[in-house]
């Protein structure tokens, strides 16, 4: 990593990017629904809303700790970037993998506070079944394919809008909506709103997520040759949204 930031800043960043990214999220969701009784319109602000703030937060943060927002992007780039030492090291896995999740904890309750919801309320929004799970994977994988293939392809640069973009597709072709960010799931069972996930539901989207992992590192070593841990304003993440009417969202 070219990041030399103090660790406690870089997760601080990651804990307030990721917390920043479900508000955002959350939120959007929320005031689409007061604002709309169309699922297609609610679902095309929520992912408008996303794409224009995950792509700030990355333009914004990812200098300081990589923007990562996400444990499978940090986890990709500590396994990719084990051979030459240039990855983050278990240390700082261990420091970001925590701050991710409680961020988007924070985050969710923050999104309802700021609309009077129950600050924390279970969603009731059940997201089990094996199509959405497919979906989680292969939405998962693309994002990492997209991160470490433009690092290694020298284009990090593109991260804020290549990864945003990705987002907003994937709000649309997968059929879960790519949440593709297992801290982000887990924040979303805290909203029963409509970017919710029921917690029973949470399990195994998080499973079919790290699957998307291990398919995305394997497509960027096919692809790219050896892949290269991002630097820090290379990686970004996201997350997706969802909607009930496709029971992905």
């Amino acid at each position: 990593m070219t990041e030399t930031a103090p660790l406690g800043r870089r997760a601080a960043v990651e804990f307030v990017g990721t917390g920043a990214l479900v508000a955002v999220v959350v939120g959007s969701g929320i005031q689409a629904a007061k604002l709309s009784q169309d699922v297609g319109v609610q679902l095309l602000a929520n992912s408008l809303a996303t794409v224009f703030g995950l792509g700030v937060l990355i333009a914004l943060l990812g200098p300081v700790s990589g923007a990562h927002f996400n444990p499978v992007v940090t986890l990709a780039a500590w396994w990719t970037g084990r051979p030459g030492g240039d990855g983050p090291t278990l240390r700082e896995v261990a420091a970001y993998l925590p701050a991710q999740i409680l961020g988007a904890i924070g985050g969710a309750v923050l999104a309802d506070a700021m609309f009077a919801e129950p600050l924390v309320h279970w969603s009731t929004h059940d997201r089990w079944a094996p199509h959405l799970w497919l979906g989680e994977v292969v939405a998962t994988a693309g994002l990492i394919l997209l991160i470490f293939g433009l690092a290694r392809a020298g284009r990090a640069h593109f991260a804020p809008v290549a990864v945003a973009s990705y987002i907003g597709a994937a709000y649309w072709f997968t059929s879960s909506t790519s949440f593709a960010n297992p801290a982000v799931t887990i924040g979303r069972a805290f909203t029963d709103t409509f970017a919710g996930i029921a917690p029973a539901s949470v399990l195994p989207f998080v499973a079919a997520q790290l699957v998307g992992l291990a398919v995305g590192v394997a497509l960027v070593a096919l692809l790219f040759g050896r892949p290269a841990a991002a630097a820090a304003e290379d990686v970004v993440v996201p997350h997706g949204e969802h909607h009930p009417a496709t029971a992905g969202h």
